[in-house]
């Protein structure tokens, strides 16, 4: 299991690198969003890293819950559900099956999904979710996992949003890269990183 350390370096890692990209996201979600992506990620990897010292000291599973409970109340947004589906999800999954990291991410990814009643291929941070957590599912080093969340962040660009607010542009969403996606793959890259 993961240490306490270690899921201070974690959790850091992902405060870390979202304050170093939120205007890098709010600038996304302004072409096609409206444009508080950035700063509601911010806020709520904030007020997940005040509290790491309560956080850290519990077991990983419980540690992830109360990462999607810090999230769902703070990020605002759609963002907020569906990033807490996400560790919420995880949390519950690794208490079930200790260890199965792809299949708990899997089954988690599956939630994120049915949270925002998406699929991928729609525009959303489960173009970026999914493959990933395919790739884990195979074995893939975390080098490998990282360039292709960054691939799949740019295969974004050219899709018409079918799903969130980008999706009331239309046609005119074709052309930019989905925020979700590219902070999905910020968070990816921070956790990989970590445990690299």
């Amino acid at each position: 299991m993961i240490s306490e350390a270690q899921l201070r370096a974690l959790i850091s890692a992902m405060a870390t690198t979202i304050a170093a990209h939120a205007d890098e996201l709010a600038a996304l979600d302004s072409a096609i969003g409206d444009g508080d992506h950035g700063a509601n990620m911010k806020r709520g990897f904030d007020a997940v890293a005040a509290d790491i010292d309560q956080i850290a000291a519990k077991p990983l599973p419980d540690a992830l819950k109360a990462i999607g409970t810090k999230l769902v109340m703070t990020v605002g947004g759609a963002s907020g559900p569906l990033y807490g589906t996400l560790f919420l999800a995880l949390g519950k999954e690794l208490a079930a099956t200790p260890g199965d990291y792809a299949g708990a991410f899997r089954k988690a990814v599956d939630a994120v999904a049915a949270r925002g009643k998406s699929e991928i291929g729609q525009k959303t941070m489960l173009d970026v979710l999914y493959p990933v957590a395919d790739a884990l599912r195979a074995g893939k080093e975390p080098s490998e996992l990282i360039a292709i969340a960054n691939a799949e962040v740019a295969a974004t660009g050219p899709r018409k949003a079918i799903r969130g607010r980008a999706s009331f542009l239309g046609d005119r969403s074709i052309g930019h890269i989905d925020p979700g996606a590219r902070s999905s793959a910020l968070i990816l890259q921070a956790v990989l990183g970590a445990f690299a």
